[in-house]
């Protein structure tokens, strides 16, 4: 495992600079599982404060071959349902949302989160 990052689950998370980034190994067609999983990892492992302020998050779906039907927007809202409260108060402090789908390595789920500048 990396350095600074936390979790030995699906779940692994790590803060850098101002930065948390947050992973998820695998995916499902299925949005709403998501958001139980990384939210008992905030609630078990996550020790930092949400803050308040306007923040960026990018989300970043990898898969291989084929991408799996999934809307990127509901996996957006469950994802930002289960940070909220641990990153920031209220998803309403969200400025900017980038939610991308694109081919990579393996599969996985990444999200970075910050402040904005």
């Amino acid at each position: 495992m990396t350095p600074g990052w936390i979790g030995a689950g699906k779940v692994r998370a790590r803060e850098s600079g101002g930065v948390v980034e947050i992973t998820i190994d695998g995916l499902t067609t299925q949005a709403k599982y998501y958001k139980p999983l990384v939210y008992e990892f905030m609630r078990k492992e996550w020790s930092s404060r949400p803050s308040w302020g306007d923040f960026t998050v990018e989300i970043v779906m990898e898969h291989v071959g084929e991408p799996p039907h999934i809307d990127l927007d509901n996996l957006a809202k469950a994802l930002l349902d289960a940070i909220k409260g641990y990153l920031f108060h209220d998803d309403a402090q969200v400025a900017r949302l980038l939610v991308e789908r694109r081919e990579g390595e393996r599969e996985r789920i990444a999200l970075r989160c910050f402040a904005r500048r």
